[in-house]
């Protein structure tokens, strides 16, 4: 065996490897982070502390927004003279945007070590030794899913919440979408699978579960069972020890009564929504080729609340699609009206290459599109106000989330998150006025005061129940060990109110 050279020598007395994963963009990108985190980790990297570079930083990408480009280059330009002053240091970023942008990616910045693409992120680890062992880059793009990404090593971010994903990939072709193309053809998991993950997932701890999809509704396409989905929920339903299912994001071409019966009739199955819209005129739902039309999306919403009436319903939207005239604008302001939704994710629509709604005639002029926005902005959030107001005195119990929660000159409170994914900062007292102890992961029951367009204030006495989630994020966060996770997200998840 020959011996080891100098710089092997100095890497083994400086420790293992450090690494960083930032992510971008939606809960799948979250997901697969955590894949690649528990990768890095089962390689022997660690997480880098909070005020270091890393060894190894890893971008997880997202191409839906018109700025995700620049977005992405702008963060490897800023971090090209600090590897240059770091010897070893190494740079990988995949996800979407390098799925689609393959070797453009080590053209335009030189400096990057791996691209991968959302196919294969479990060759992460052999692909940054390749590239170091051949001191050159390596592109590694697969055409279709070959590891499902639940079946790899994970770091989740959190002791008491876990995402679970159902499928991959989407047969939708939605005109102003490139996520089929990046993502592929959906990919079912096998129902005993994903049970058999949450049950495990429950078994260390975790109390509330969101099952992903980019179209969770028509999960069981692939085995042929359409009604796979509402089985699912109802199969959640049994599991012990599992206190919240939430899932997104479903279509409303494909949204079947059976999905809002098993919401409704299982409890741990949470009354919230998030059903996309982009638009309330048919006629540019029909140029987004979304098969559906405004009668039957509120006709769903108007289901959904029959069953569950204190369902909360957020949505996303875009303004300025190509053609959108007026009219067509102002039939988007009457469903908002309607829906009354709890939140909503608005975007101004932005060309994205390889999109067939990137070459379609009547682009919109960029200061109408502005206007419309602000016009639906005002809308949405008055709308959320005024629901928000609806939950004055109301009681809730709330999934303590991680976090300082908010703080003024006179009180401290944490947050948590209600049922209907409403967030509520809470202070943390009992009846006498006096500090209790509440942990992540724990449940409190606690009364509405105060409402604000974007979240709720309880500020009375709280009622706790400790949970084994607490207990999981005690021993996580106490233990002499205990894990700086580092996986940031830089950009909203969707799906989530803030």
């Amino acid at each position: 065996m020959s011996a080891p050279t100098t710089e092997q020598t100095a890497e083994q007395a400086a420790g293992p490897r450090t690494y960083e994963v930032r992510t971008y963009g939606c809960q799948m990108n979250v997901h697969d982070s955590e894949r690649l985190t528990g990768l890095l980790e089962d390689a022997g990297y660690v997480a880098a502390p909070a005020d270091e570079t890393a060894d190894v930083v890893v971008f997880n990408t997202c191409a839906v927004r018109e700025n995700a480009d620049n977005r992405l280059y702008g963060n490897l330009g800023h971090l090209a003279p600090v590897k240059a002053e770091r010897p070893g240091m190494q740079i990988a970023v995949g996800g979407c945007l390098a799925q689609k942008d393959r070797g453009e990616i080590t053209r335009r910045a030189p400096w990057v070590d791996v691209v991968f693409g959302t196919h294969n992120i479990g060759s992460l680890p052999v692909l940054l030794e390749r590239a170091r062992v051949a001191e050159e880059a390596q592109v590694e793009i697969e055409e279709s899913l070959e590891v499902f990404p639940s079946t790899l090593p994970t770091k989740r971010e959190s002791a008491y919440a876990a995402w679970v994903s159902v499928s991959v990939g989407c047969n939708n072709t939605c005109t102003f979408c490139i996520v089929p193309a990046l993502r592929g053809k959906e990919k079912d998991r096998r129902p005993g699978d994903v049970l058999a993950e949450i049950e495990a997932l429950v078994a260390e701890g975790v109390s509330e579960v969101t099952l992903l999809g980019q179209n969770v509704n028509t999960y069981g396409v692939e085995f042929g069972d359409r009604l796979a989905f509402g089985k699912l929920l109802r199969a959640c339903g049994e599991i012990d020890g599992l206190e919240r299912v939430r899932f997104t994001s479903p279509h409303p071409s494909s949204f079947t009564d059976d999905v809002i019966e098993a919401m409704a009739q299982t409890p741990n199955v949470m009354p919230q929504l998030h059903m996309p819209l982009q638009s309330g005129s048919d006629a540019v739902l029909r140029a987004m080729r979304r098969s559906y039309r405004q009668d039957r999306f509120l006709g769903i919403i108007d289901r959904v609340r029959a069953a569950m009436p204190d369902a909360a319903i957020t949505t996303d939207i875009i303004v300025g699609f190509p053609g959108e005239t007026e009219a067509d604008f102002e039939q988007t302001l009457h469903v908002v009206e309607q829906a009354r939704f709890a939140s909503a994710f608005t975007f101004q629509y932005s060309k994205r290459p390889g999109t067939p709604a990137a070459d379609l005639p009547d682009q919109i002029d960029p200061a109408l599109v502005q206007d419309r926005y602000e016009r639906l902005v005002e809308a949405v959030n008055r709308i959320a106000w005024e629901e928000n107001q609806r939950q004055l005195g109301r009681r809730v119990e709330l999934l303590v989330a991680e976090g300082e929660g908010r703080k003024d000159q006179t009180t401290h409170r944490l947050s948590g998150r209600a049922p209907d994914n409403r967030l509520v900062h809470f202070t943390p007292v009992d009846e006498a006025g006096a500090t209790v102890d509440v942990r992540p992961g724990d449940l409190v029951e606690t009364t509405v005061t105060y409402a604000a367009p974007h979240h709720l204030v309880a500020d009375g006495a709280v009622r706790v129940r400790r949970t084994r989630s607490g207990d999981a994020w005690e021993l996580r966060n106490t233990a002499p060990t205990a894990p700086d996770t580092r996986v940031s997200l830089g950009l909203p998840t969707v799906g989530l109110p803030a």
